[in-house]
């Protein structure tokens, strides 16, 4: 299966197109294919009406269908044999599974790898001209191209067939086939969530490469000492008081603590657990300073009855002090949302 994975890589990464100029892609057709890349045998069928898609796939034997908004770039898949299990949605960037746009990444590679034409052949219907190279590690790949789009019907490795066009038409799908569960319908009617970048230009009113996740980094091997803030998102003004925190510099990633906050009537919060202390008391102007900042910390902050944030901060040193921030939407309700940010560059810098 390995060698089957590394003739498919080194036939379709990297991909001028071939001498000679094919049809504008299509984009309404049905096309079925067998895709052997992953050693497994799986049926694809790909329907396309302009701006919309839908993929069916048979891989790991359980059917799945997915359909593709090509403009809002939105997706949703279910099981067409029992709707009821339900459906997944998100967004999706780039290829989606059109058979037409990754012929022509083959084609590019085959250019570039100056791969000989060696015949022409009638398969599957399609008219097609052979080209064929030599890939890593010993052996010949060929490629079977129809003449009019391109198309890649057919790839073969050493007498394996990794990829076959089975068939294809050119007429407009059944509007039935586009039909979408009610359920998976809502998924995809709903608002497309921000991506983070998104998120974090919108909080900070800035450029989001100018700061980083604080939860999600990779921690750096360089100290410093950070200094950390509470902000209002949008503003960006500094929130100084009204709030408690705590922190753990002695968090042990392999033994993690267990923490218990406790909040009183009147909205005190009492900290406990691992070596949680609460530092509230060393704030000054809002801000709190961590020396030598180690590679790993928690810290845990609270508006009382407005909520709690906290979390697990791998440190970021892109200066001798680094401004970490808690950009808040609404104090009196964290539940709103909240982001943890290291500042890269940029006058939040300082």
């Amino acid at each position: 299966m390995s060698t089957i994975r590394s003739a498919a890589a080194s036939l379709t990464l990297g991909l001028g197109a071939l001498h000679g100029q094919y049809a504008a892609p299509p984009d309404v057709y049905t096309v079925v294919q067998v895709n052997s890349m992953m050693g497994t045998s799986a049926t694809m069928t790909v329907y396309r009406d302009g701006s919309r898609a839908i993929v069916d796939n048979s891989a790991n034997g359980t059917p799945v269908r997915s359909y593709y908004d090509l403009v809002s770039k939105k997706t949703v898949s279910w099981n067409p044999r029992d709707s009821s299990t339900g459906c997944s949605n998100g967004t999706f960037g780039g290829s989606w599974g059109d058979p037409f746009e990754a012929s022509t990444e083959v084609t590019k590679e085959l250019a570039q790898k100056h791969a000989a034409p060696v015949g022409a052949e009638t398969v599957n219907g399609f008219a097609t001209k052979v080209y064929e190279l030599d890939v890593d590690g010993g052996g010949k790949a060929r490629a079977w191209v129809d003449t009019k789009y391109g198309l890649t019907v057919k790839l073969q490795m050493a007498q394996s067939t990794i990829l076959e066009v089975k068939q294809a038409a050119f007429a407009r799908p059944a509007a039935s086939i586009f039909a979408i569960p009610p359920s998976c319908a809502a998924a995809l009617a709903a608002p497309t969530p921000p991506t983070e970048a998104e998120r974090i230009a919108a909080e900070t009113g800035g450029n989001p490469e100018e700061f980083l996740n604080a939860v999600t980094s990779q921690s750096s091997p360089n100290s410093c000492t950070v200094l950390f803030r509470v902000v209002h998102a949008g503003s960006m003004q500094p929130i100084a008081g009204g709030f408690q925190l705590a922190i753990d510099t002695a968090y042990d990633i392999d033994h993690p603590p267990h923490y218990v906050t406790g909040v009183s009537p009147e909205g005190h919060l009492t900290y406990s657990g691992g070596g949680i202390t609460e530092v509230t008391a060393q704030l000054q102007q809002g801000a709190y300073r961590i020396d030598n900042a180690p590679k790993s910390f928690y810290l845990d902050l609270g508006f009382g009855r407005g909520g709690e944030s906290s979390a697990l901060i791998h440190r970021q040193c892109f200066g001798p002090q680094t401004m970490l921030l808690l950009v808040v939407k609404n104090h009196q309700k964290l539940s709103d949302g909240a982001d943890w940010l290291w500042v890269k560059s940029g006058k939040y810098a300082r």
